[in-house]
């Protein structure tokens, strides 16, 4: 591994993500796993499953 590279995985560990960078990496997460498994899933369904789950309504 590169000095460089160290360097950067080492500044990766102090980055705070705020609620909203962690909410869409669990969709992008969710999306990307289901997209593997089944070609008809669509980032809609993804979105409306995750805003149901956590209370928030899509309409």
């Amino acid at each position: 591994m590169t000095d460089a590279l160290k360097m950067l995985i080492e500044a990766a560990k102090t980055v705070q993500q705020s609620s909203d960078d962690v909410e869409k990496q669990r969709r992008s997460f969710a999306y990307g796993n289901t997209k593997f498994e089944n070609d008809t899933i669509t980032w809609d369904m993804v979105n409306r499953q995750a805003d149901l789950l956590s209370g928030k309504s899509s309409d």
